[in-house]
């Protein structure tokens, strides 16, 4: 679907009145017009024709996309999402279901601009539950009538979307939420700020130099380590590595076993072995 999608629509880059303008030029197609593009489409994957079948239904994104603009997000990506559904209809239309082509995109187009109202209108994803989605469209524009809701208006709410009270209720809390800024900037007069983000949340991560610093130091160490440890004797720098150096680390018990001789002289020589070591970095 890759080459469909990426298709050229010959229109302008420039503002969203030229691209409006342009598209409203385009004539509309047919029924008898239609049909045969669509055709064309599914019987021979003709580019051509799907680029003309969208062209012509380009009209209906932007109108479709205006009913949307009280969400407060750019009209150009509405209607840049709008664009996205409707080539995808193009691309799923059967010809031969005597269905016309804008009656069939619309829900595709409506679901692109759904989708990409839910990602982008608030920081945090509002909606996540079908139930949520079908709330979230449908009580915002409810309430632009009936204001705060009483209990009578959200039982009727929720009976006539086929979801419990409980769910209209927290849709409706979320709804009256805003996403204050992360340093309190966006108020004037500086109440806000001792409730922004900045003012309570600390990042306690190192910046890119501390972690810079810190790595050329342990990779400093770790040298040191590696120059002292040969300066031990084999036996010694065997039992510093099996003791310490290891995931599975030796017992006392084991290496006695392994050298012959008993767990005590294998302490001795440890703690030896670990005074040799802490001279040679110490120094």
């Amino acid at each position: 679907m890759s080459d469909f999608m990426n298709m050229q629509l010959a229109l302008p880059a420039g503002s969203l009145g030229s691209y409006i303008q342009s598209v409203n030029q385009v004539p509309v197609l047919s029924a008898d017009e239609e049909h045969l593009l669509a055709v064309h489409l599914r019987e021979h994957n003709d580019l051509e024709a799907a680029r003309r079948l969208v062209l012509s239904h380009l009209r209906f994104v932007v109108r479709i996309a205006r009913g949307y603009s009280g969400y407060g997000l750019p009209l150009a990506d509405l209607v840049q999402e709008g664009n996205i559904g409707l080539m995808k209809a193009v691309k799923r239309f059967d010809p031969y279901r005597g269905v016309r082509l804008v009656s069939f995109a619309v829900h595709w187009i409506r679901a692109e601009i759904h989708e990409f109202i839910l990602r982008n209108w608030r920081i945090v994803k509002i909606a996540t539950t079908k139930a949520q989605r079908k709330l979230f469209f449908n009580l915002r524009s409810a309430k632009k009538k009936l204001g705060w809701m009483n209990q009578e208006e959200v039982g009727a709410v929720a009976r006539d979307l086929g979801v419990s009270e409980r769910d209209v209720l927290e849709m409706e809390e979320r709804l009256s939420m805003h996403d204050p800024a992360f340093d309190g900037s966006a108020s004037d007069d500086g109440e806000d700020d001792a409730f922004a983000p900045a003012a309570y949340v600390e990042d306690f991560r190192p910046g890119p130099e501390e972690m810079i610093a810190t790595g050329q130091q342990t990779d400093r160490n770790q040298q040191r380590l590696q120059d002292a440890l040969e300066t031990l004797d084999e036996r010694s720098r065997d039992i510093i590595s099996r003791r310490w150096l290891c995931e599975e680390k030796a017992t006392l018990h084991e290496l006695a076993g392994h050298y012959n001789v008993s767990a005590e002289r294998i302490r001795q020589l440890e703690q030896v072995a670990m005074k040799k070591l802490q001279l040679s970095m110490s120094s």
